[in-house]
């Protein structure tokens, strides 16, 4: 009699414990499945800095920085860069105390300054690089780049990649004989992969030398120009199984 009771009290609680499992997990069957969505754009919008710096040729004076400011300042306008797309990006030689008191004893010490401008395309660029002064000229790096709309292209990547999951969690599930429910859960790409994704191709793909570019486009032939930046994202959704 002890040992039927045991038993029956042992298949209640087995029992219980089978309901509280089933309703803590609503969704028993389940389908996960992942989508990509690609796209290649040429940057629009390239960050490059250019590196000045005083000079003196032999036998002649020192180029002293205000003249190289103003000859660059004219070579970016008549590149049709405008004004708002250049700033300072460094300063040695101007509003440095301790620079200057080193000047005092080296009056040959040169200054520098360092611009970044804004270019729209590659093109643009050219039109600088074939004005600038070689002497003063010691860096030209991209230093970023980037695309006006790439808001908007993240946006149409994310839906295209939702999208193809789902259309492979369709088939998937009709190959068996089942049907998808509704979604549980999307997982979203990290943004910050594109980014480094960009910055990889702007300091492999898109180093920049103004003096080769200089030579090179003196034939008139067509300018390179940017290799295309390919954009992915990848989502990940979870869907019950009906």
């Amino acid at each position: 009699m002890k040992k039927t009771f045991l038993l029956g009290l042992f298949i209640c609680v087995f029992q219980f414990a089978f309901a509280q499992q089933k309703d803590c997990n609503p969704y028993p069957k389940t389908i996960s499945v992942s989508g990509t969505s690609e796209m290649e754009v040429i940057p629009d919008e390239i960050y490059v800095q250019v590196d000045l710096k005083e000079y003196k040729k032999r036998g002649e004076e020192k180029v002293e920085l205000d003249k190289i400011k103003n000859d660059f300042l004219l070579f970016c306008k008549q590149s049709g860069l405008p004004d708002s797309l250049i700033s300072i990006a460094s300063y040695e030689g101007l509003s440095n105390s301790n620079w200057w008191r080193k000047r005092k004893k080296d009056p040959e010490l040169f200054a520098t300054i360092s611009y970044q401008l804004k270019f729209s395309s590659s093109k643009l660029m050219d039109n600088l690089i074939n004005r600038l002064d070689d002497e003063a000229t010691v860096n030209f790096r991209i230093v970023k780049i980037w695309h006006s709309k790439m808001t908007e292209y993240r946006r149409q990547l994310k839906i295209a990649a939702v999208k193809a999951a789902k259309e492979k969690a369709l088939y998937l599930t009709e190959a068996i004989n089942e049907k998808i429910g509704q979604a549980i859960t999307i997982e979203e790409p990290e943004e910050q992969s594109l980014q480094q994704a960009l910055n990889q191709t702007s300091n492999f793909s898109l180093s920049y030398n103004f003096t080769t570019n200089k030579s090179a486009s003196d034939d008139k032939s067509e300018p390179v120009d940017f290799k295309k930046l390919r954009l992915q994202f990848q989502v990940k959704i979870i869907y019950a199984l009906q």
